[in-house]
């Protein structure tokens, strides 16, 4: 073959290869709610820099909640729940990964640590993939995380907090396609006694965020409003219950 051809021919495969890379790792789109929400308003101040961080204004928080995105998942997505948990006190503080992947970001929870000194309580979460790696973590950062939060998650068998003092929820969906009740159910034995389940009866995987539908997941049969706010008041109790700790 020619040299030319050769060229060519590595061009073409580059191209290609490149172009089904930025496919998979594409973001799933945002939808409008969230964009919205990530505009600062009367009650809470929105920044978007090394992450994405929701302040409250009429209050010095001293609890955060630092989340980590789901797989492919936008962040702005999880815009409208951070914003509203924020709105009661809480500093949250949504984690931007590379390539959109939280497992190429495990640590960046440090980072955000490191930059609020004031904080005196985290809390550490995520969604899907993002609570998976947020568990692993908090398993190796024992010291600075007071409590997990796992939406639509669960632990990797490498990471058993089952004897673990650390308080946990865990929020899941009755209709979820991926990390189905089963799933859930099977991964208990890696959680402390203690944890605490909550139920969404008919929701699905996708609503736990604001990016529209996702492939693998069931049909939700309640609207996303109405699973949010079962995800946010579930949340906003554990934070609250965190905050009144001695831990």
């Amino acid at each position: 073959m020619k040299k030319g051809n050769i060229f060519l021919l590595t061009l073409v495969t580059i191209l290609v290869a490149g172009g089904l890379l930025f496919w998979y790792l594409k973001p799933m789109n945002v939808m409008p709610q969230a964009l919205e929400a990530m505009k600062s308003n009367d009650s809470v101040k929105v920044t978007y820099e090394n992450w994405i961080a929701f302040t409250p204004r009429d209050a010095t928080p001293t609890v955060g909640f630092i989340f980590y995105p789901g797989a492919k998942v936008d962040p702005r997505s999880y815009a409208p729940e951070m914003s509203e948990i924020a709105s009661h006190g809480f500093l949250t503080v949504i984690v931007l990964m590379p390539l959109n992947l939280a497992i190429f970001g495990v640590d960046k929870a440090g980072e955000v640590i490191k930059d609020y000194p004031y904080i005196k309580k985290w809390v550490i979460g995520g969604h899907s993939l993002g609570g998976v790696i947020a568990v692993s973590y908090a398993k190796n950062n024992k010291n600075k995380i007071n409590g997990i939060v796992l939406w639509a998650s669960y632990p990797d068998n490498s990471d058993d907090l089952s004897n673990s003092s650390i308080p946990v929820l865990v929020i899941y969906a009755t209709n979820d396609g991926l990390a189905t009740p089963q799933k859930i159910e099977d991964a208990k034995h890696l959680l402390p006694q203690n944890t605490e389940y909550v139920r969404i009866l008919g929701g699905d995987h996708a609503q736990f965020g604001w990016y529209g539908d996702q492939d693998g997941d069931n049909p939700a049969t309640i609207t996303r409003s109405d699973q949010q706010k079962i995800i946010v008041n579930a949340t906003l109790n554990f934070l609250k219950d965190i905050s009144l700790s001695y831990r």
